[in-house]
């Protein structure tokens, strides 16, 4: 996988803290932009937010058609049948992306990497097996991929990595069952995780964006 492109968005003029942020399936990086300045982070933190964009693949679920994805979907009811090496190589795009943000100065304890859906799956297939601590993992209406090789492949820096994960409750796309079961494997397995749920569908709600707003300043203070 070629170097992904990327839209990014600084909060000040030398920022000290990064959020890599991944889309869904068929959106891009400018899916959540706006966010950024909904989030209502304090002046004193200079964040660079990184929206990067997924490669175009053709999906199964949606007929082959080509667009922007972290892996191919195929499922059937709650049990997904994951495409491993997709999702592999979306982790080694992202491992790239942490290593550039290091490489312009920031640690990896100040960077929280972040998803939506499909997004979210691959903050967690990285972000539990990166190598140096990350300072958060932010998982929103999403799901654990590859369960079954978590407890092999963990990297032990991240065992306490704060996650926020969210929810919601009409989810018609992942349903919140399927978040549910992978909160309580990454609890079983010892990682902190804050859930929150809300009432709404595959989608961002306001007292969700609050929520991660504080959570981001818990973490990056």
């Amino acid at each position: 996988m070629n170097e992904l492109e990327t839209i990014e968005i600084a909060t000040g003029a030398a920022p000290a803290a990064a959020v890599v942020w991944l889309h869904g399936l068929g959106a891009d990086g400018n899916d959540f932009v706006p966010i950024v300045r909904e989030l209502r982070l304090p002046p004193q933190l200079h964040v660079r937010f990184v929206f990067p964009h997924a490669p175009m693949i053709p999906v199964t679920i949606n007929n082959g058609y080509v667009m922007r994805a972290w892996y191919d979907v195929t499922f059937d009811g709650l049990d997904r049948r994951p495409d491993a090496s997709g999702i592999v190589a979306s982790q080694r795009a992202i491992e790239a992306l942490l290593a550039r943000e290091k490489a312009r100065g920031i640690g990896s304890d100040r960077i929280v990497l972040a998803g939506f859906s499909q997004g979210g799956a691959i903050t967690l297939q990285a972000g539990l097996r990166h190598a140096e601590s990350l300072a958060g993992l932010m998982v929103l209406s999403s799901y654990l991929p590859l369960a079954q090789t978590l407890a092999a492949e963990a990297s032990a820096a991240n065992a306490q990595t704060p996650i926020f994960m969210a929810h919601g409750t009409e989810d018609p796309v992942i349903p919140i069952a399927l978040g549910e079961r992978s909160r309580a494997l990454l609890a079983g397995q010892g990682y902190p995780v804050e859930w929150h749920e809300y009432p709404m569908q595959h989608s961002v709600c306001l007292e969700e964006i609050a929520d991660i707003s504080r959570w981001l300043q818990q973490v990056l203070s």
